[in-house]
């Protein structure tokens, strides 16, 4: 097997087997969502149906046949440990019950038979064969993907204002958290302690999608960049940590005290983490690899916009991340509230004309122009959530309430795709615009 093939090989079985567990912790996380209540058969067969997805990709996109789809579904059997041990662990002796001896080895089996007849499937149908590269850049989407839907899990834990639900950490409740059963995951317990394990995989993601980087690319500056990812998630997870107790400890101490501090900067960091991840996404592509930086006469106005515009929208994602944490009964509108409406304002008028630069003015480039449509869209849809949720938020009697919780976190989770959006726009208009005064880097 040639070095290119056995590159290709490493690379598909890494990036389908962790999108497919990605898919299928989406899934679960979805479905047993209080509000939910979706039978466990139909959740499972979900789930289930994402490692014949996960084959039949390996089938359409690579000539591994079903042996592809055996080795990914049994690296993605491999990753569900991290939650099966909820499920094997018995809350009333508090011991491991006898059937793991079946479901361990059972799991890694029928994730690897049903990903090869997810191959064989996709092999009747085969597409266009994809490169190292495109593999390579397919695994960092992957990780970058799966923060996002952390990030999304950590808004509904401020929304239900459950952040210090599970009181304890690394352990929950005194228990290592990968065994903590499943049936005691109930309401606030549920999103906090999701939310951590969630964060696990995130950072088993994150560190083979730098090992991955460090061996396949050629860029200095990028293996660095993916080696501070992992500094990143890792700090992340502390602070998540330590926002709950207060001090490292095992135990649920009566001393412990909760940090605000760290909790809002926990919820900025993990933003700025997921542009990271998706900046190393964007660098990954064969698009940024041949592109071309042309002399433009306006790049610099739109450098210094956009530059702007990245600015004020982080600027714009600590006060709302204040006014989650500072908000109470008694003020329901307190002063970052109030900073961060009239910054949103200013952020829109920003995003709106970059956006319709990009989008209009260099619609011959389009990644520009597509990023300048999502911007604008995503703007649009975000101005109204806001509105909606300050409603909610100003008008609900006592407590979170379902609408409040929903429109919140869609907020919080439509400021982070502003975030992602500015930032790569801002990003590609550096690499394909040039001022003209500017002399060619080789």
């Amino acid at each position: 097997m040639s070095d290119e093939a056995s590159s290709q090989s490493r690379l598909f079985i890494l990036t389908v087997g962790f999108g497919t567990t990605v898919a299928m912790w989406f899934v679960g996380y979805v479905c047993r969502l209080p509000p939910a209540a979706v039978p466990a058969p139909l959740v499972l067969g979900l789930m289930l149906a994402c490692l014949v997805a996960g084959g039949m990709v390996i089938g359409r996109h690579t000539r591994a046949g079903w042996k592809g789809g055996v080795l990914a579904g049994a690296l993605s059997g491999l990753l569900n440990l991290l939650i099966l041990g909820s499920l094997l662990f018995d809350p009333q002796s508090e011991e491991v019950v006898p059937a793991a001896l079946v479901w361990i080895p059972g799991s890694f089996l029928l994730s690897a038979a049903l990903a090869a007849i997810g191959a064989l499937l996709g092999g009747l149908g085969r597409a266009r064969q994809l490169t190292s590269g495109q593999w390579r850049s397919g695994l960092v989407l992957v990780a970058g993907l799966a923060t996002l839907l952390v990030v999304v899990a950590g808004g509904l834990v401020t929304s239900w204002e459950e952040g210090l639900a599970v009181p304890d950490w690394p352990n929950s409740f005194g228990m290592n958290m990968f065994l903590y059963p499943v049936s005691r995951m109930t309401g606030g317990i549920y999103y906090e302690h999701a939310h951590r394990l969630y964060g696990s995989l995130v950072g088993v993601t994150t560190i083979v999608m730098a090992v991955v980087l460090w061996r396949c690319d050629d860029r200095r500056w990028l293996k660095w960049m993916a080696l501070l990812a992992v500094l990143m998630v890792i700090g992340q997870g502390i602070m998540g940590g330590l926002r709950v107790t207060g001090s490292p400890t095992l135990d649920v101490a009566p001393e412990t005290e909760p940090s605000l501090t760290l909790a809002i900067i926990h919820g900025v960091f993990g933003q700025v983490f997921l542009v990271t991840v998706l900046l190393l996404w964007a660098f990954t592509t064969q698009t940024w690899r041949e592109a071309r930086a042309e002399p433009t006469a306006s790049a610099g106005v739109e450098r210094t916009l956009l530059m702007v515009l990245v600015v004020l929208t982080l600027v714009q994602l600590v006060f709302g991340a204040l006014y989650r944490h500072l908000f109470t009964e008694a003020n329901r509108l307190p002063w970052p509230g109030l900073v961060h409406i009239a910054l949103a304002a200013i952020v829109a008028v920003l995003a709106y004309a970059g956006a319709l630069r990009a989008w209009i003015k260099y619609a011959d480039r389009p990644v520009l122009k597509r990023l300048g449509m999502a911007l604008i869209a995503v703007v649009s849809i975000q101005l109204l959530l806001g509105l909606a949720a300050l409603i909610a938020i100003l008008v609900r009697r006592e407590g979170p309430n379902r609408p409040e919780v929903w429109l919140a976190t869609a907020h919080q989770a439509g400021g982070a795709i502003v975030f992602i959006l500015a930032v790569q726009l801002l990003t590609w208009t550096q690499r394909l615009l040039r001022p003209v005064s500017e002399s060619v880097v080789p």
